[in-house]
């Protein structure tokens, strides 16, 4: 892969949802993974949640296993989480912020404020090999602290960006886009490497994947659903080619 190329991340989360509402053993979440893997994915993010609402113990094992591209591994700074990671060492850990009542991760972490408590967490994890991401809002503040504490990699959280453009709201959408292209050089320029995702669908992609200082896109519940109505292989392949011609500069 040319340094200049661009990652994609599957989150196969969502197929967890859809087999969790009923109980049963599908659809399953790892065929889902190597679907995906086929069809052009270069890793597969898996977000392992304190109340397993989606994604199970049996999930990551399964995963571990079944992968030939590298397992992203997502999840809570907790010593139960850490002790998962540790147990699998999966080839990245990403430290998201996790809060029970939410439907989904909601803004990015607090770095600033727990800065010496998430130092001491993630060293164990660097420790045994795994790339430690943090996934952040883009604020140099806390690009700043993830880069202290010891982070790796940072992920943009890009959910204000898509949703600012889903409800129309395009001066807003613009100056969060603005937001995340200067916080990713700033990152950059710390010797970061820079990952972005949240929310980012066909529409929204292209002036993120443009960024030269990204590296990765995890993208998840836009991919899942889009799957139901042309399936997962043509989903995935369709992200692919945007985000490819995005980095181009083909807006075609």
């Amino acid at each position: 892969m040319s340094k200049n190329s661009l990652r994609l991340g599957v989150n196969i989360d969502h197929v967890a949802t859809v087999r969790n509402a009923r109980g049963g053993a599908y659809p399953d979440p790892i065929r889902a993974a190597k679907l995906a893997e086929e069809a052009g994915a270069d890793g597969i993010t898996a977000h392992l949640r304190e109340d397993r609402r989606h994604i199970t113990d049996a999930d990551i094992d399964g995963l571990m296993e079944a992968l030939s591209v590298p397992l992203n591994f997502e999840m809570a700074a907790t010593d139960e989480m850490q002790k998962i990671a540790l147990r699998h060492k999966p080839h990245a850990v990403c430290i998201v912020p996790e809060k029970r009542e939410e439907r989904t991760t909601e803004g990015g972490l607090e770095v600033a404020r727990e800065e010496n408590r998430l130092a001491h967490f993630i060293a164990p994890l660097r420790d045994a090999g795994c790339r430690v991401s943090i996934f952040i809002a883009a604020d140099q503040k806390q690009i700043e602290a993830a880069h202290r504490i010891g982070a790796e990699v940072i992920e943009l959280h890009t959910g204000a960006y898509c949703d600012h453009h889903a409800e129309g709201n395009f001066a807003a959408r613009d100056k969060e886009l603005a937001a995340l292209r200067d916080m990713a050089t700033f990152a950059h320029s710390l010797g970061l490497e820079v990952h972005a995702g949240h929310g980012l669908t066909y529409e929204t992609v292209a002036p993120v994947a443009a960024f030269p200082e990204v590296m990765e896109l995890n993208i998840g519940h836009f991919l899942i659903g889009e799957a139901i109505f042309r399936g997962l292989t043509p989903a995935v392949q369709e992200m692919r080619r945007l985000m490819d011609a995005a980095r181009l500069g083909d807006s075609t």
